[in-house]
């Protein structure tokens, strides 16, 4: 199975489980940085040289003996649940894609015809009822996590366990792991634990963010999108992510974490 959804630094320093919807742009872009000392020019997950990713099989050898031989600092990045399926729903549901389409081509279509739900368009400036329709939508990403149907789960709206899972069951192992939420704190101790040939500067960094602008902005507070029967079906299909993670359930407008990560913990449930 290899190291699915790993990109690398080519001098090796660090080595990165790519989690969609969790800074993934900034983090491949600060990677590609202290290799060259320049930004990728376009969207990170568009790059076919500079950055290893197991995705091109002429880099998937080296990824392999960097991960399997602990070379650099193996790391990774999770956001809270709440955030992060909200965020999926106004990038890949209710935004226009980078190439001026909609997400999947018939996606929306599908989603529009089997829940009801609505995206509006850039020509009515997206006006829809958020509340509503992101409800609608997390009926259908609970349908495709629990019962892989209508369609296998996207990337996006699948658990970051599951994609954090993968690279401990394969052999690797995370020196690190930290929050969005806490961004500059935690890509500072990646950046200071790694020997890179570029120094990089967070306060300098750009925030690359491949959906901001395409789509509608969110209009209310994160808690106003969650019912009961919502918080029900988030723990139904991210229990694991706020354990593990710390985030709080109860809480829905409490962004941040409520206590540290243990990493013994988290290679031992996800390495099962």
């Amino acid at each position: 199975m290899g190291f699915p959804g790993v990109w690398m630094t080519q001098s090796e320093s660090m080595v990165y489980r790519v989690i969609p919807k969790c800074a993934c742009s900034t983090i491949g872009q600060i990677m590609f940085y202290s290799d060259h000392g320049r930004y990728f020019d376009g969207d990170i997950h568009d790059s076919t040289e500079g950055l290893h990713k197991w995705a091109q099989e002429g880099s998937q050898p080296a990824i392999e003996d960097a991960v399997l031989s602990h070379k650099g600092i193996s790391f990774t990045c999770v956001r809270n649940p709440y955030a992060r399926i909200l965020s999926s729903f106004f990038d890949k549901i209710a935004g226009i894609q980078r190439n001026g389409k909609r997400y999947r081509g018939n996606l929306v279509p599908q989603l529009i015809q089997e829940y009801g739900i609505e995206v509006g368009s850039p020509e009515d400036g997206f006006d829809f009822d958020q509340v509503r329709s992101f409800r609608r939508f997390l009926l259908f990403a609970r349908d495709t996590i629990r019962w892989r149907r209508p369609m296998d789960p996207d990337i996006h709206w699948s658990s970051i366990s599951g994609h954090m899972s993968t690279f401990i069951a394969n052999g690797g192992r995370y020196d690190q792991i930290f929050f969005t939420e806490k961004f500059n704190e935690g890509m500072q101790r990646i950046l200071d634990a790694a020997t890179n040939p570029v120094s990089v500067n967070l306060d300098e960094v750009p925030r690359f963010n491949e959906s901001e602008g395409h789509g509608p902005k969110r209009a209310h507070k994160v808690s106003d999108y969650f019912d009961d029967l919502s918080r029900h079906l988030i723990w139904e299909i991210y229990k694991q992510d706020f354990v593990l993670f710390k985030y709080d359930f109860e809480d829905p407008d409490n962004k941040f974490p409520t206590a540290e990560l243990d990493l013994n913990e988290i290679h031992a449930k996800l390495g099962r």
